[in-house]
C-alpha cells in the first residue's frame, strides 16, 4: 500500500488521466473514422448516380451514354473502379478495372460498411453497390451497379489522422499531468507549513500554531493546539508535584538525620546510608519523572559542550590534561539543554578525573541521530567490567561517590530514545559513545 499522500494523489492523477485519454482516443477515432466512411459511401453513391442517370434502354440492349467523368477510371489499376451487372451478366466495365470482374459472389461484408472485393493487383477494394429496377418497353430489368475504390486510402487516412491524434494526446496528457503536479504540490503546501510550524513548536520557539492556512486544516490546528495546550498543562502539574515531593522528602529525611547523630555509631552509619539511598532513588525517580514531560526542545551540541568544558577546564589545566574538541556547529539535538548537560557533564566529568593528558570529544551525524565519542588517556576499565560501568553504586575508582553519575546520564539518554555505550579508547583509556536523538 502506496504510503505518501503526494504519491497517491500523483497516481490516482495518472489513472485518471489515462483513462479519460483512451476514452477520448477510442471517441474520436471512431467518430473520424465513421466521417471518412462516409464521405467516401457519399463519393461512392455519386458515381453511381450517374451510371444509373446515364443508362437507356434499346432495341432490347442496354446502352452508356456517358461514362464518369474522372480520368482515374482510365488508367488500370488506378484505385477508382465501377462496374454495371445486369441479369445475364457483365454488361460495362471502368478501364480501370482491365480484365478484372467485380463478381457479386466475391463480395463480402468488410470494414466501414462496405463491401469487399479483390482488385486488379489483389488488393483489397472497398465497394458500394446498388440494385436499381428500370421500366422499359419490354418490361421491368435489373441492375446491379458498382462503385469501388482502394481500401488502403481509407486506411492511410485513418492511419494518418492517428498519429496526429496521438501527438495531440501526449501534449495533452504532459500538459494535465503538469497541470496535477502544480495542483497537488499547492494542496500540500499547507501541510509543509504546518510541519514547520510544529518543528518550531518542538524546538521551543511558539508554544501554539497560527491559524494561517485553508479552511479544510482549522480544525486539525485547533484539535493541535488544544493538544499541546493540555501538554503544557499536564508538564505544569508534573513540575510541581516532582517539586513538592523533593520539599515534602526532605524535611523527614534531615530530621532522620539529626535522630541519628545520638545514636551508636554502627546504627548512626546505617540509619545514613539508608537515608543517602532514599535521596538517591528519590532523585532517580523525580528525574525520570520530569523526562516523561519535557521531550520537545532543541539544542545546540557544540555550543553546550564548549560551556561543559570551560567549567571543567580550571580543573584539567592545573593537571596540564588538553582538550581536543572537533564538533560542527551546526549540530542540534532533540533534547532539553538542561538534561543534555545533565547526561553529557556526567561523561566528561568523568574523563576529567581520570585522563592523564589528553581528552578527546568528536561528533557525527548519522541518518537518525547523532554519535558523540567522549575519550580520555587514564587507566581505563577492563573488558570485562565495561557492561557494568552505568549499573547503580559502581565506581570507577576508590574514592568517595554515589556511583550515581553514569547510571543517571543513561537514564536521561533512554528517555530521549538515545542510549550510551562503554569502549576502550584509542587513547588507552575509557571511550565512552552517547547516540543522541536529533531531527534531520
Amino acid at each position: 500500500m502506496i504510503q505518501s499522500l503526494r504519491l497517491r494523489l500523483l497516481v490516482g492523477s495518472v489513472l485518471a488521466i489515462a483513462f479519460i485519454l483512451l476514452l477520448v482516443a477510442s471517441g474520436l477515432s471512431r467518430v473520424f473514422s465513421n466521417y471518412v466512411a462516409d464521405r467516401y459511401r457519399a463519393d461512392m453513391s455519386a458515381i453511381i448516380d450517374q451510371l444509373a442517370a446515364n443508362v437507356e434502354f434499346g432495341g432490347g440492349k442496354v446502352k452508356l451514354t456517358d461514362e464518369p467523368g474522372d480520368p482515374r477510371f482510365e488508367l488500370p489499376g488506378s484505385g477508382l473502379y465501377w462496374q454495371v451487372i445486369g441479369q445475364d451478366g457483365l454488361i460495362f466495365r471502368s478501364r480501370s478495372l482491365w480484365d478484372i470482374e467485380l463478381a457479386p459472389r466475391t463480395l463480402l461484408t468488410g470494414s466501414y460498411g462496405f463491401d469487399v472485393a479483390e482488385g486488379p493487383d489483389g488488393a483489397p477494394l472497398l465497394v458500394q453497390r446498388r440494385t436499381i429496377d428500370f421500366e422499359t418497353s419490354g418490361g421491368t430489368r435489373s441492375l446491379t451497379l458498382l462503385a469501388a475504390f482502394d481500401r488502403k486510402i481509407v486506411d492511410d487516412t485513418i492511419s494518418e489522422y492517428h498519429g496526429a491524434m496521438t501527438i495531440m494526446l501526449v501534449l495533452t496528457a504532459a500538459v494535465l499531468l503538469a497541470a496535477a503536479f502544480l495542483q497537488i504540490g499547492i494542496g500540500l503546501a499547507p501541510l509543509s507549513r504546518l510541519q514547520e510550524g510544529l518543528a518550531r513548536v518542538r524546538s521551543g520557539a511558539t508554544d501554539q500554531l497560527t491559524g494561517e492556512g485553508p479552511t479544510e486544516l482549522h480544525p486539525l490546528v485547533t484539535e493541535l493546539n488544544g493538544l499541546l495546550k493540555e501538554r503544557e498543562t499536564a508538564i505544569g502539574r508534573a513540575r510541581a508535584r516532582a517539586s513538592d515531593l523533593a520539599h515534602g522528602l526532605k524535611t523527614p529525611l534531615t530530621v532522620l538525620l539529626q535522630l541519628a547523630d545520638n545514636l551508636p555509631d554502627r546504627e548512626r552509619i546505617m540509619i545514613r546510608q539508608q537515608v543517602d539511598l532514599i535521596r538517591q532513588r528519590a532523585d532517580r525517580q523525580l528525574q525520570s519523572a520530569r523526562l516523561g514531560v519535557e521531550q520537545m526542545a532543541q539544542t545546540g551540541l557544540a555550543s553546550l559542550t564548549g560551556k561543559l568544558i570551560s567549567v571543567l577546564t580550571p580543573v584539567t589545566a592545573a593537571r596540564d590534561v588538553t582538550w581536543h574538541v572537533d564538533l560542527d556547529e551546526q549540530l542540534t539535538v532533540d533534547m532539553d539543554p538542561a538534561d543534555l548537560a545533565e547526561a553529557l557533564g556526567n561523561v566528561l566529568d568523568n574523563a576529567t578525573r581520570f585522563a592523564k593528558s589528553e581528552i578527546r570529544v568528536s561528533a557525527e551525524r548519522q541518518r537518525d541521530g547523532i554519535r558523540l565519542h567522549v575519550e580520555d588517556d587514564g587507566p581505563g576499565v577492563k573488558d570485562e567490567d565495561l557492561s557494568g560501568i552505568a549499573r547503580r553504586g559502581v565506581h570507577l575508582d576508590d574514592d568517595e561517590g554515589t556511583g550515581l553519575g553514569l547510571a543517571i546520564s543513561e537514564d536521561v539518554l533512554a528517555a530521549y530514545g538515545g542510549s550510551i555505550a562503554f569502549s576502550r579508547s584509542v587513547l588507552g583509556g575509557l571511550g565512552v559513545t552517547l547516540w543522541l536523538p536529533a531531527h534531520r
